[in-house]
């Protein structure tokens, strides 16, 4: 049985129960909202496993589900070397949001990252300590401040309301995940003009675990229903 593993609740299990619907395959809860059971119609050898979107990307690269929708954002921040445990099999269009660096709007000379390695460095010369990032993105933050040769910072982990952390002089920049933008600009912060860390949204995957022996019929006739192309397992 190949093992499907949703979001649980909200916008994301909704919209990817339609993602599912259109190419005529049924995705449905058997239980209440507080019950994780549910039914696949439609397809043979497909059992549903609801879980919270966090959880999927973990379950995917121990073997315990097959397949996945998820985040891309998520695969990639839990996920050391993501591609080498799960395969992308296809964008699906939805839950669109943009991890971003962002700075207070009255920090008028900081626009680009090159301005905030020189502000990083400065703010360290004046208070003796690193300028601070909350986010809840270590992994990807890092790699890509790294990548991109900014110095001087260092990253506070924020699990609350990461926009609220530069009011309350707990970090002077965040890093975090937008849509709109609109509760960046309440709290009175703008977006480096260039650091989008990663454009997510929903994507379905497969895990590259070694937990196929049997499956490959199945697999292969459920990607023919989905219209994905399957990468090498």
């Amino acid at each position: 049985m190949i093992k499907l593993g949703v979001p649980s609740k909200g916008r994301l299990m909704e919209k990817t129960f339609e993602w599912f619907g259109a190419r005529d395959i049924t995705l449905k809860r058997t239980g209440s909202e507080r019950e994780y059971a549910g039914a696949v119609e439609g397809a043979e050898g497909v059992a549903l496993v609801l879980l919270s979107a966090g959880e999927i990307p973990r379950e995917l690269a121990a073997g315990r589900i097959h397949l996945g929708v998820t985040g891309s954002d998520l695969v990639r921040e839990k996920l050391a070397d993501w591609d080498s445990q799960v395969a992308s099999l296809a964008p699906m269009g939805f839950g669109h949001a943009d991890l971003i660096l962002a700075v207070p709007d009255c920090w008028a000379d900081v626009d680009s990252l090159e301005d905030l390695d020189a502000c990083a460095h400065r703010f360290r010369g004046t208070h003796g300590f690193r300028l601070r990032i909350a986010t809840k993105y270590h992994r990807l933050v890092r790699e890509f401040l790294t990548r991109e040769g900014v110095a001087d910072w260092q990253l506070v982990d924020s699990q609350g309301a990461t926009e609220g952390t530069i009011a309350n002089h707990t970090a002077e920049a965040i890093a975090d995940i937008t849509s709109s933008g609109e509760t960046l600009r309440a709290n009175h912060l703008k977006i480096l003009s260039d650091a989008v860390i990663h454009q997510s949204q929903a994507t379905l995957f497969a895990s590259r675990a070694p937990i196929w022996g049997g499956h490959e019929a199945a697999m292969s006739q459920f990607a023919r229903q989905l219209g994905v192309d399957l990468p090498e397992l």
